[in-house]
């Protein structure tokens, strides 16, 4: 994305003629780079989140009102995939003009990462009810 956009501000401003696809697809892969950092987000723990109250009980309410959290982003990331999955189907068919791509793919990825973002809140949902927090992949 950096290289496209390099690209772009060089052709534009110094050969004074800007390529038609640079900007659809700095857009595409901006798209594509956003939703899935959501998704690592949301296995990582680091969206964006009021933990007042969380913070504020111990024990078991506090582990309860977590895996209702998790099950509320779960619902949030089913119905993500759902109409991610409908968009995509709807515009596979249309063409993004400049780069003559399929229009569903700049919606591939909220499917993507809707399925994603079930399968890491269930696997928080899971490690709650055990008592254990989830390993980050990265440390």
């Amino acid at each position: 994305m950096t290289l496209i956009i390099g690209w772009q501000v060089f052709a534009r401003y110094v050969l004074n003629a800007a390529p038609s696809w640079t900007e659809q697809a700095s857009l595409l892969l901006m798209l594509w780079f956003i939703l899935f950092a959501a998704a690592a987000g949301v296995r990582e723990g680091f969206h964006i989140r009021l933990s007042l109250v969380q913070d504020s009980l111990k024990g078991s309410p506090r582990k309860w009102l977590k895996i209702v959290c998790h099950l509320i982003v779960l619902v949030f990331g089913m119905f993500m995939a759902w109409g991610g999955a409908e968009l995509v189907a709807a515009t596979w068919h249309h063409r993004i003009p400049t780069l003559g791509l399929p229009r569903g793919l700049a919606y591939l990825p909220i499917a993507g990462c809707g399925i994603l973002i079930v399968l890491f809140s269930f696997e928080h949902v899971l490690a709650e009810l055990r008592g254990k927090e989830v390993e980050p992949l990265w440390s």
